[in-house]
């Protein structure tokens, strides 16, 4: 059994670790740790887990918890593990961090963006991406688990075969997404009160989403060159989500644009063995109503034979495979477990 401790559990991120691990056969949460709720109890938070878990919320001394457990979650704000992080954490126990303090390879670029001071520079390198469906053979042997957000994962899932397999002029790419409220997180904050999001959409963080470069780098090395792309989010009046559209000029063959079969062949080369990214048909359009609760990816794309431009087409659930479900994916392989184990479950409608 595996011994886990979350940092962050009553955050909604940390909670939804709480709910699927649950159900899961191969591991046992001992530590759920909250800094605003020490001492309550669990289900007294989160009430969906009354007579469930009985247990009371702790501390985050994470250095302690590092020798009880087995591998720690970390749900925390940017800059809260890279300012704790040690060397005797990471040989005490597994680490799989939720926040993207360790996701970007530049340090330079994470301090830019996200404008604070990166604590533990020393742990960027050794960090595995832990974006399983590329990275999953890196992961086996990590101790420290950079667990991409859901603007990332989807973003990255929907354009990454038609970028590995040269089809599509990465210099053209731009990215329009959408994402639920609760991808903002617990906290009360005005621009997330019912009555500023209920009837309404907006774009927001627009040239400056601190998820840009991340997005840049990782399809960057499925190309092998350095991308520039514009990526806007939009908050839309729903709980669960994330629903991406992604336009990108079709790179031509000998004056002829690729067949919807050859762009098609790169998905399906790519996901056919990936249970978690589902290939919807040809220029069916993903909904994140078929995706809710689920660790599903769903994806397609279109051609517009017009402009010379496809259409990429992307779809999850942010708290599951943009958040937690990712991260319990990511704890599987670590341990060698079956990767779906305590995730393969259909999606739930309505």
């Amino acid at each position: 059994m595996i011994k886990v401790g979350i940092i962050g559990a009553t955050g909604y991120a940390g909670a939804e670790i709480v709910r699927l691990l649950y159900s899961h056969p191969e591991a046992e949460i001992i530590w759920y740790g909250s800094r605003s709720y020490v001492d309550e109890r669990f289900a007294s938070i989160y009430k969906n887990m009354f007579k469930l878990v009985e247990d009371k919320c702790l501390d985050d001394n994470i250095v302690e918890l590092s020798k009880q457990v087995d591998v720690i979650f970390t749900a925390t704000p940017q800059g809260y593990l890279a300012g704790v992080l040690t060397e005797e954490i990471l040989n005490n126990c597994k680490v799989i961090d939720l926040s993207a303090d360790f996701r970007i390879k530049d340090v330079a670029t994470y301090e830019k963006w996200y404008g604070i001071e990166h604590k533990s520079p020393q742990f960027i390198e050794e960090a595995v991406y832990g974006l399983c469906e590329i990275n999953r053979d890196k992961e086996k042997k990590a101790r420290l688990i950079a667990n991409p957000g859901c603007y990332t994962t989807c973003s990255i899932l929907t354009a990454y075969p038609l970028v590995k397999a040269g089809l599509i002029d990465t210099d053209t790419l731009i990215i329009d997404a959408k994402s639920g409220t609760s991808g903002a997180g617990r906290g009360a904050k005005l621009p997330n009160l019912y009555c500023e999001v209920n009837e309404s959409i907006k774009a927001y963080g627009v040239t400056s989403h601190r998820h840009t470069p991340e997005i840049e780098e990782q399809l960057g090395y499925a190309c092998g060159k350095e991308i520039m792309l514009n990526f806007t989010p939009h908050l839309v009046p729903m709980n669960r989500g994330i629903l991406v559209t992604e336009y990108a000029n079709l790179v031509k063959t000998d004056g002829k644009l690729p067949t919807k079969e050859e762009v098609m062949k790169a998905y399906h080369d790519m996901y056919d063995s990936e249970f978690f990214v589902r290939v919807l048909n040809y220029g069916e359009c993903p909904e994140t109503k078929w995706v809710e609760g689920s660790n599903f990816v769903d994806v397609s794309c279109m051609i517009d034979e017009r402009t010379g431009r496809i259409v990429m087409m992307g779809a999850l659930d942010n708290l599951v495979k943009g958040a937690a479900g990712q991260a319990v994916q990511n704890m599987n392989i670590i341990f060698g477990l079956d990767e779906k184990m305590g995730l393969d479950f259909a999606p739930m409608f309505p």
